[in-house]
């Protein structure tokens, strides 16, 4: 999102083009567009999709993704002066790319050396952000800054911090809460937190409740196969009856209050009983390397 902001306050058009997510009717998904949330809607897309889109509406952008990455890229180039991948899952772009800014994340410090195809996005990498250092450990900061000179010793390292928002902090503080997460980040992305749960323990929450005992049939299923997900609960939306079933869990969970880590508006799509709040986070670069110095000294701005 910073690097369209970047691209747009420099006057260029700019559409995004996002790794494969489909999980529907793959011929009818050959080519989406996402530009108003109604489009979430005509595409039927799960919480996962949504996630991903949403932020990119969210600031009036334009988002495609689909099947057919030849006629996706053809579409988008009729809208834009610059393309630019989102690539999700640490992946690396279907397309040959002028400027390549790989984010690497202080929280999963050596996963850059170990997981595919983050190791590879960030060889490819012209840049390197190293995000969340307002919040990592030091010793793992300088770690993910070691392995990233030692993979790709020509990338610009740009660090920067990722300052969190809250719309409501009176829902969280002194309350007992429920802390739902972005669920990729602690299902297969093995993280214990999220934004979420940082904004619950700045904020001064009572408690984080445990929704385990709370929980309903797919949901239930997502603990019992990833035991290590502990007292949060992963924002899981894979179909509409599961969504159905993290409503269930969130309005059955005994808590105060909800605090919603993940980037959508969750009250959009399932009704919350109690009262929540989102956390937002934005990337806040510290030093000389910026995106912006990146994107002139490569001509892409001026």
């Amino acid at each position: 999102r910073k690097v369209v902001e970047v691209l747009t306050e420099a006057g260029l058009k700019v559409v995004a083009i996002r790794h494969p997510m489909p999980y529907g009717n793959l011929v009818k998904q050959k080519v989406q567009r996402f530009a108003t949330y109604e489009d979430l809607k005509k595409h039927d897309c799960t919480i996962e999709e949504i996630e991903e889109y949403e932020p990119h509406i969210a600031r009036g952008g334009v988002i495609y993704a689909g099947v057919d990455y030849e006629a996706i890229l053809r579409e988008a180039e009729k809208e834009a002066d610059v393309i630019l991948w989102d690539g999700g899952n640490n992946d690396f772009s279907f397309y040959k790319a002028d400027v390549t800014f790989t984010v690497v994340d202080p929280h999963r410090p050596g996963h850059e050396l170990y997981y595919y195809p983050g190791n590879t996005s960030l060889r490819m990498a012209d840049a390197a952000i190293i995000n969340k250092v307002d919040s990592a450990n030091a010793d793992d900061i300088l770690e993910v800054i070691e392995n990233t000179k030692l993979l790709n010793p020509n990338a610009t390292i740009i660090e920067a911090a990722s300052p969190i928002t809250v719309d409501k902090p009176s829902v969280i503080k002194n309350k007992k809460v429920l802390v739902v997460e972005d669920g990729p980040t602690l299902t297969h992305g093995e993280m214990q937190y999220g934004a979420g749960t940082i904004a619950a323990q700045k904020l001064g929450a009572k408690e984080i409740v445990d929704p385990r005992p709370y929980t309903v049939k797919t949901i239930t299923d997502t603990f019992t196969k990833y035991p290590d997900i502990g007292i949060l609960l992963p924002a899981m939306g894979y179909g509409a009856a599961q969504m159905k079933d993290l409503e269930t869990t969130i309005n059955r969970t005994k808590c105060d209050s909800v605090v919603i880590g993940t980037p959508i508006d969750l009250s959009r799509y399932i009704k919350i009983n109690k009262p929540y709040t989102r956390v937002k986070y934005d990337l806040q670069e510290i030093g000389q390397n910026t995106i912006h110095s990146v994107l002139k000294e490569k001509k892409i701005i001026k």
